[in-house]
């Protein structure tokens, strides 16, 4: 069965490390979907109904946390699984995500290892088997 990982951030070079580190999955039957703002995000996730949401919080019309907020509210989308990714480093904005419903919250600049590690965990998949 395939499974959808959506990388939601406005920024062309956020999303594009994102892609290349999900490309490893692409054996294992993920597809990334890339959303380039939060709106953008609603849509794409009420259409495919990702497994794993990795989500910027500062981007252009509607916001990561907002977007959150969105996804966790509705019954089709509540199980999935969003981890907010951002340069926001501060523990008001973690527990405002935490608020929003987000699961996880990882930091700018990406730990290459520890996205790796997150996805293999939230998707049940080992690349190393």
């Amino acid at each position: 069965m395939t499974k959808k990982v959506l990388v939601a951030d406005d920024q062309p070079d956020s999303r594009r490390l994102l892609q290349d580190i999900l490309a490893r999955f692409n054996p294992f039957g993920v597809d990334t979907l890339v959303a380039r703002d939060g709106n953008e995000a609603t849509r794409i996730a009420e259409k495919e109904i990702p497994d794993l949401l990795l989500l910027d919080i500062m981007m252009p019309g509607m916001n990561g946390f907002e977007v959150c907020k969105k996804i966790k509210s509705n019954p089709q989308l509540a199980n999935t699984y969003i981890i907010m990714v951002s340069a926001k480093i501060q523990q008001e904005d973690r527990k405002a995500a935490a608020m929003a419903g987000a699961d996880e919250y990882l930091t700018k600049p990406y730990d290459v290892n520890a996205i790796i590690e997150r996805v293999e965990k939230v998707l049940g998949i080992n690349l190393h088997s």
